[in-house]
């Protein structure tokens, strides 16, 4: 049997760093919080998995951190424990952990590193200490600061052997998408609804397009430029109190806080006498203190959805054609 003080030792290693990181999570995601911290910062989401690494080696034993693989890998347990937790009690969706993760394990590797060093150092407890405190100082600084708001682009496009007439009419109204002909694996894995039907009333300025998904999650969108069988520009709206709460992770709901979806442009661009590119763009704001790290997931989101959408559009169009 282990004694008491191997006992302690082997639950402070694994479960204090956990711990740590569980109280930040709900001491920063509280709402009477949000005027001092808030869970979309990089006082969050950098530093808890940074000092998480530092914990973790810190209170590991001397002859561990000789091995570089330990001191790198070693913090990806209480990071696998913290992220059990927070599924368990339903503080974060999968959705959210896929994107963060990757970025999770290179800072707490670095935080491993970190706190391998500062266990050598004579005054090593005031900097550990100083580093447990820090997200507390930095919250406040950066929730003073605000959240810059910021538009981005993603952009398809795909060829189709068919006539402008078929492949336009099946760009303004899209009719029900079976589960088979859904193709877009990304939004998948993360659990996101998928595309259903699309509606237009006209195809003119002033139109109005329902875009529908599952899950009751719904896209508002009025036409602003229209050019029949060569463009078509629409606003996009989607009001978050209209999205039932299990659809989307409020941290990525469209229209919320930080991720909105502004308006779509579709373009059909003549290559040969029957070949046509179809060409889809969309624009979305982002509102973080880190845009630098979320629009790259954003924008890879927003690619997979409209990529789909165009395989199923060309697949109808060249099915009609053949």
């Amino acid at each position: 049997m282990l004694n008491t003080s191997k006992t302690v030792k082997i639950l402070t290693v694994f479960l204090f760093p956990a711990l740590y990181a569980l109280i930040l999570r709900i001491l920063f995601g509280m709402k009477s919080m949000e005027g001092l911290f808030g869970v979309m910062t990089i006082s969050f989401l950098f530093l808890s998995p940074f000092i998480m690494g530092i914990i973790a080696t810190y209170f590991s034993d001397e002859k561990d951190l000789k091995s570089k693989g330990y001191v790198l890998i070693f913090p990806w347990i209480p990071l696998a424990i913290f992220l059990f937790a927070t599924l368990v009690l339903e503080l974060e969706g999968w959705a959210c952990w896929v994107m963060v993760f990757p970025l999770w394990m290179l800072t707490a590797s670095l935080g491993g590193y970190i706190g391998a060093l500062l266990k050598r150092l004579k005054s090593k407890k005031t900097y550990v200490s100083i580093a447990i405190l820090l997200p507390f100082f930095l919250g406040p600084i950066e929730n003073k600061i605000g959240r810059p708001q910021q538009t981005y682009r993603a952009y398809n496009y795909i060829d189709i052997n068919a006539s402008p007439e078929t492949i336009w009419n099946l760009v303004t109204r899209v009719s029900h998408i079976s589960k088979e002909e859904d193709s877009g694996w990304l939004n998948s894995f993360l659990g996101f609804p998928r595309p259903v039907e699309a509606e237009l009333d006209k195809a003119a300025v002033g139109g109005y397009r329902k875009a529908i998904f599952t899950n009751g999650l719904v896209f508002h969108e009025t036409v602003t430029a229209y050019e029949h069988q060569k463009k078509m520009t629409f606003s996009i709206q989607a009001n978050p109190y209209e999205i039932p709460s299990t659809t989307l992770d409020e941290h990525v709901v469209v229209g919320g806080k930080f991720f909105n979806v502004k308006d779509g442009t579709y373009e059909l661009e003549q290559l040969s006498d029957n070949t046509y590119r179809l060409h889809l763009y969309s624009h979305f704001t982002l509102k973080t203190t880190f845009n630098f790290y979320a629009s790259v997931w954003a924008k890879w989101i927003m690619q997979d959805i409209q990529q789909n959408i165009l395989r199923i559009e060309k697949q109808r169009a060249e099915s009609k054609t053949s």
